[in-house]
């Protein structure tokens, strides 16, 4: 392999992004097909449906706050792969078991593998604009371009969800869904299989790029108003991804509309990747993260006005265009603004925050739907949220340059 001809930038970052498909597609957003076969066979409440995901919140945080020391330890390489490796095992553990202490616990490991993931993917990723062992792309789309492909495998996710969930799920046997739990597992079993192959000359090119250390800290006070509007995104924006089919079931859509809609938001996660490519590559304060924040607030708020198709598709798209890309700005703004050295730690804080958010996110929506008059109530609240993190990010400006 030593010998062998370097893989395109472009192919090392896909190769990367089934990391985030892994994630946050397969581990995180897949829940929201199954949360109607599993609330209906193990008779939760919203709340109680909200709070499997908040617990799986609860994990991700704790993950990333174990990053940073994780890839001082292992590298991120080797973070990266572990952390697909326990997300797949909890998978497959989900597919195995009834009871919901053992979920809880199930969602809670899933979050830890999780964020272990997205950290040092994410962490790749920005290194991979800089390794020198990999071929050129265009130099004036490379660096947003890499962080779009890297976030947005996400979509490739959601899409492989949409179109395997319903079809194992919704079999005429006992406890249907934990086939597709099973079968979520061996996506994310492969998905590290074809990752760890095309990552391997990445690891010795990403030492060498995080070598120079000419501002090796990251300062929480100088990006306060990034960290803020990312922590009211992490609680807006999961409440819309964690009922969204609840949702538009309850409104008696058809079956193949609602997966229609979900293969829908996935393809624009994917094609996010390069519809903000320019817009990551150039904004170094907050205005990135204000613009697509305000985008998602419009998104969410949609279904609350309306749930008629077109109404309901074009939130699904427009939220899809826009929810990783926010993620991806998060980490352009840590690259732009800090050297090399500072970028573990500039994500690793991003991505603690971003989780404390969706901890709180999931059962909030769950508890204003059970008492203060549904599913769109939540959305309603989560969307002014979202309106409030895009002023926030207004008063982000850049630090300097990394």
């Amino acid at each position: 392999m030593s010998d062998a001809r370097p893989l395109p930038t472009l192919v090392v970052a896909a190769a990367l992004a089934l990391g985030s498909a892994v994630s946050l597609g397969l581990a995180r957003f897949a829940y929201a097909l199954l949360l109607p076969p599993m609330r209906a066979d193990l008779g939760w409440s919203y709340f109680t449906a909200g709070a499997m995901n908040t617990v799986n919140a609860a994990g991700y945080f704790a993950g990333a706050l174990a990053a940073p020391a994780g890839l001082r330890r292992f590298g991120a390489r080797g973070v990266f792969l572990g952390g697909i490796a326990v997300t797949a095992l909890a998978l497959l553990g989900h597919g195995l078991v009834v009871a919901d202490a053992a979920l809880y616990v199930l969602r809670f490991v899933t979050g830890v593998g999780s964020a272990a993931t997205f950290v040092s993917g994410g962490l790749l990723a920005a290194r991979l604009i800089i390794a020198p062992v990999v071929a050129e792309v265009r130099p004036a789309a490379s660096a947003g371009l890499v962080l779009g492909i890297y976030y947005g495998g996400t979509g490739a996710g959601i899409v492989a969800s949409a179109l395997l969930v319903p079809a194992l799920a919704e079999r005429a046997v006992a406890h249907a869904w934990q086939g597709a739990w099973i079968g979520l597992a061996g996506l994310a079993l492969i998905a590290m299989a074809v990752a760890a192959a095309a990552t391997r000359r990445l690891a010795e090119a990403a030492t060498k790029a995080a070598a120079s250390d000419s501002r090796p800290h990251f300062r929480w006070r100088e990006f306060a108003p990034a960290l803020a509007s990312y922590l009211l995104f992490g609680l807006g924006y999961i409440g819309y991804m964690t009922f969204v089919i609840s949702l538009l079931r309850e409104e008696h859509l058809a079956g193949a509309v609602v997966i229609a809609f979900f293969v829908m938001l996935g393809a624009a996660v994917v094609a996010s990747s390069w519809l903000w490519a320019g817009v990551l590559q150039r904004a170094r304060g907050g205005g990135a993260l204000a613009l697509l924040n305000a985008l998602l607030a419009v998104a969410t708020l949609l279904p609350v006005l309306s749930v008629q198709p077109l109404a309901v598709f074009a939130s699904g798209l427009l939220f899809g265009a826009v929810f990783l890309s926010l993620v991806a700005s998060t980490t352009s703004l840590v690259r732009h603004n800090l050297a090399p050295a500072a970028w573990p730690s500039g994500i690793a804080a991003f991505t603690i925050v971003f989780a404390a958010g969706q901890i709180v996110g999931p059962s909030a929506v769950g508890f204003i739907a059970d008492h203060f008059g549904g599913l769109r109530a939540g959305f309603a609240c989560s969307a002014a949220v979202l309106g409030l993190a895009a002023l926030l990010a207004t008063r982000q400006k850049a630090i300097g340059t990394g």
